[in-house]
């Protein structure tokens, strides 16, 4: 073999040798970089919200009040301003149905002796129903009609959540928990009526 051949041989296996030595590191730095961006992506990544307490029976009881006072009050707001039949006939129905619920609701609770009690929840429903008692305070005839059936069917839809997802799993008194299974077939139907008059009328311009 030649110097020249013996030469060209080592060169190749040292520039062999070098690519794989760079091969590695490359590997390597990118391997680290890939690590610094998950460990810089799960940092920055919020925490989760802690979720939110079951209600207790008297908090519970504060909220079927809550919502049976809204609605009555809306009802008797429908029935003053309304223009259609349906929208009238609809709030009477509301300040009737809701008005002996909530009698029944503050009966069992002193029956108990169960004071109910605030909470974020019923805090939050009033805030609503103020806002939305504000704003159609100021409307009358079609526009009214319209505006007071579109709450109502928001509001139902929302009370017939919370009765099926938190207040009835989570009401403890066998009583109390009755008395919302008992409540809520009303609740259905006044939603699906209120979603009968809505297609009526049309949607809120």
């Amino acid at each position: 073999m030649t110097s020249q051949l013996r030469i060209a041989r080592l060169m190749t296996r040292a520039f062999a040798l070098v690519a794989a030595f760079v091969l590695v590191a490359c590997s390597r730095k990118e391997s680290a970089m890939r690590d610094t961006t998950a460990a810089a992506e799960t940092a920055a990544a919020p925490a989760a919200p802690p979720a939110a307490p079951a209600p207790n029976d008297a908090q519970i009881a504060h909220i079927a009040v809550t919502a049976n006072s809204i609605d009555s009050t809306a009802g008797a707001m429908a029935v003053q301003k309304g223009s259609s039949k349906d929208v009238k006939d609809f709030g009477r129905m509301m300040v009737r149905d809701h008005g002996a619920v909530n009698k029944e609701a503050v009966a069992l609770a002193k029956k108990l002796n169960l004071t109910p009690e605030d909470n974020e929840t019923s805090r939050n429903l009033m805030s609503s129903a103020e806002q939305s008692r504000s704003s159609m305070q100021g409307m009358t005839g079609a526009a009214f009609d319209r505006a007071y059936i579109d709450n109502e069917v928001t509001f139902h839809q929302t009370v017939l959540d919370a009765l099926d997802k938190t207040l009835i799993p989570n009401a403890q008194n066998a009583e109390l928990k009755a008395l919302l299974e008992k409540v809520r077939p009303n609740i259905a139907g006044h939603l699906e009526r209120a979603r009968q008059i809505q297609s009526t009328l049309g949607a809120t311009p």
